[in-house]
């Protein structure tokens, strides 16, 4: 491999990785840019209308809030690691209540109903370096998974017309189901490396999310490469990521021929 974790550009040699685990928002696809969006106008409006008390910061929602707090995370947990930043507490409530319930799971609820809003109205747009280098991936033989925190990754994926690049996905409502804690915890990333059949040593993630790096780090994978689209790239190292790079376009494969070992 050759980069280091400043460097501009990285080749990844074939020969020592069996697959290759993507994130989904802000890696694949600019949902990212939606997600952050939807937080910003449901946690704007809520704090706009929420009557002040002492200790509380009522603070616009900021792109570093986005990065430190919500980014990557289960709706849930974005939402109370937000609000834990601004010392405001709120009841837990249930993942049935309204969105305009007075909770978590209701302020959950009421950015997901937004953030589904923005996507019917603006549709999803791909990183075309993104997907350049999941089909030359595949064409070199790496299997490759997809793994999302957002229980909308279904959606998504239709929706940018490329379900069919990988060959397994764990996304939101998986980790639901088999009860997987969230980022900075790595069992998403393990799940997916379980479903791909390869150990964590032989894969490589590739993630933009502050937690999501962290994770894949705690989770001993091969090779974690943040992608900086914003300005936190020594953030994005602090948090475990081997190399740092601006866009995909920056990631090569070695003319080494993949063994399948």
């Amino acid at each position: 491999m050759t980069a280091d974790k400043q460097d501009a550009r990285l080749e990844i040699p074939m020969d020592r990785f069996d697959a290759a685990i993507f994130d989904l928002d802000g890696v694949i696809t600019d949902t990212a840019s939606v997600h952050g969006a939807a937080w910003r106008r449901t946690f704007d409006q809520w704090l706009a209308n929420r009557a002040h008390s002492e200790g509380e910061d009522h603070r616009p929602f900021s792109e570093d809030d986005y990065f430190r707090c919500v980014d990557g995370k289960p709706r849930y947990d974005g939402v109370r690691s937000f609000l834990a930043s601004r010392g405001i507490s709120l009841p837990p409530g249930q993942p049935s209540d309204p969105p305009t319930s007075e909770t978590v799971c209701g302020l959950g609820n009421r950015k997901d109903e937004l953030f589904l809003a923005l996507l019917r109205e603006g549709g999803v747009t791909s990183f075309p370096s993104s997907i350049e280098l999941l089909r030359r991936l595949r064409a070199s033989g790496s299997r490759t998974a997809i793994i999302s925190a957002s229980r909308n990754c279904v959606q998504v994926l239709e929706a940018a017309g490329i379900a069919e690049l990988f060959d397994a996905k764990v996304d939101g409502v998986d980790a639901d189901a088999l009860g997987l804690k969230g980022k900075p915890d790595p069992a998403i990333f393990l799940e997916a490396a379980s479903r791909l059949g390869v150990e964590p040593a032989r894969a490589a993630v590739v993630e933009d999310a502050l937690a999501g790096v962290e994770a894949a780090h705690r989770g001993r994978f091969g090779l974690v490469i943040g992608i900086d689209r914003g300005g936190h790239g020594e953030a994005l190292q602090q948090c475990g990521a081997d190399v740092v790079v601006s866009d995909l376009s920056a990631v090569s494969l070695s003319s080494t021929e993949h063994d399948g070992q």
